[in-house]
């Protein structure tokens, strides 16, 4: 495998002044003498690595979650979880990849290989058994929150069931599904689908495939690169005929519009294109609010919510829309977590040396749902991997903001996780 190149996410090393901001608010190193802090392993030890020529220095670089608390809090503007993630590669490059890590850097494939048999492949994956052999054998921690996949169908199945009853409008949006709507919970598209065509919009649903998240987590950069150019190849037309590009995994969509141009340096006119043209459902959807063109015909949803803006999320520096569009939902209570992280961190926490270092970062987040009280239902997230870690810290299930929004236009059941009858 090539070295990693150093660009412009490397110059911002010098930018570092050692106040130690990052490493105060980690969350990682909060919990864990394993990760020395966000400044030691990322702008510190880069000035060591003579861009990308020489090993790293030192290796704990891989027990950074990527979950850019660092970035957020940062007064200078250093791209630390981008220099740890470029370093990881680097280690990657000089050593190769664990059978493991390769596997889990494959969200699409093992999606698409299990949604052949759901049942079978849930019951092989689920069972006592293979659980503990997959700790054993792969080191996949065994209580760690995996996905289950749908045994309805892909989202795309129901597409093709209900494309008769689809609506049809000159007015349109291009949504990008990624792997978890498409093979483990189309209940997400569904209720994007439902809410998007509500507001008047005909959804475009092109192909295209994982955004490559995983493998830049696990410093598969060159597999990465192969996944977002067909992304790009696949949507940047659209984007440039001034379709927008929505997304309900908002780790999707940072991929598309931040993480992979900045790590893959993919910098062309289409991935630029496509980069501008991508936005959070909600971040979109709140534009059309400001514009005066969202429908607010609510019904009153009597929950109390505790909602949680995931790390990915903040990271698109949008604030929260999610939480301002729900605010408007009537009778439903609204409670903003402030935790840092969940700790799962895309598959971070699925590791079975990180597995308890992730339930450690999230026992804030599962203490301030507990406060909440015993009247909570739900909790929401925009993130799949934080909703699975959610409902694992918690016992308690756990809904995307979209489904939500779609409960109160009356178009769908949070409990059933499915489109109303006889509604589009």
């Amino acid at each position: 495998m090539a070295p990693v190149s150093w660009h412009s996410v490397d110059l911002t090393l010098d930018e570092c002044i050692k106040c130690n901001i990052c490493t105060s608010h980690c969350p990682v190193s909060a919990v864990t003498d394993l990760f020395p802090g966000p400044k030691y392993v990322g702008p510190q030890a880069q000035r060591f690595r003579e861009g990308g020529q020489s090993r790293s220095p030192d290796h704990s670089v891989d027990y950074c979650s990527g979950c850019r608390v660092c970035n957020e809090v940062c007064p200078t503007g250093v791209r630390i979880a981008e220099l740890n993630a470029r370093a990881r590669a680097q280690i990657v490059a000089e050593k190769g990849l664990p059978l493991r890590n390769r596997l889990l850097g494959r969200n699409e494939l093992l999606g698409k290989l299990g949604s052949f048999a759901p049942a079978l492949a849930n019951f092989a994956l689920h069972n006592a058994f293979s659980r503990f052999m997959a700790e054993k054998v792969m080191g996949i921690a065994r209580e760690a929150p995996l996905p289950t996949w749908s045994t309805s169908g892909t989202f795309r199945d129901w597409l093709k069931r209900t494309r008769d009853r689809r609506l049809k409008s000159d007015k349109k949006v291009v949504y990008f599904h990624g792997c978890a709507t498409m093979y483990y919970e189309p209940f997400i598209g569904k209720a994007a689908v439902v809410v998007l065509e509500h507001n008047g919009y005909e959804v475009i649903v092109p192909e295209q495939n994982c955004c490559g998240l995983p493998l830049l987590s696990n410093g598969e950069f060159n597999a990465a690169r192969t996944y977002h150019r067909n992304n790009v190849s696949r949507l940047a037309g659209y984007a440039r005929t001034g379709l927008p590009i929505v997304g309900t995994s908002t780790s999707c969509t940072l991929t598309l519009k931040e993480e992979a141009p900045e790590l893959l340096d993919y910098h062309d006119e289409p991935a630029t294109t496509l980069k501008l043209g991508t936005y959070d459902i909600f971040e979109w959807l709140r534009e059309l609010y400001e514009a005066g063109e969202l429908r607010t015909d609510f019904q009153p949803l009597p929950l109390k919510l505790p909602y949680h803006a995931p790390c990915q999320q903040r990271a698109h520096r949008i604030g929260k829309p999610a939480l301002e569009l729900m605010a408007l939902i009537p009778e439903l209570e609204l409670a903003e977590s402030h935790a840092r992280c969940c700790g799962i961190a895309g598959t971070y926490g699925y590791k079975v040396e990180k597995y308890q270092i992730a339930m450690d970062v999230g026992a804030e987040l599962f203490e301030f749902v507990k406060a909440q009280g015993q009247d909570v239902r739900y909790t929401a997230c925009d993130s799949e991997t934080c909703r699975w870690q959610l409902e694992h810290g918690t016992a308690l299930p756990s809904r995307h903001p979209i489904e939500i929004l779609a409960a109160a236009y009356g178009l769908y059941d949070l409990e059933r996780r499915d489109v109303v009858a006889g509604k589009r």
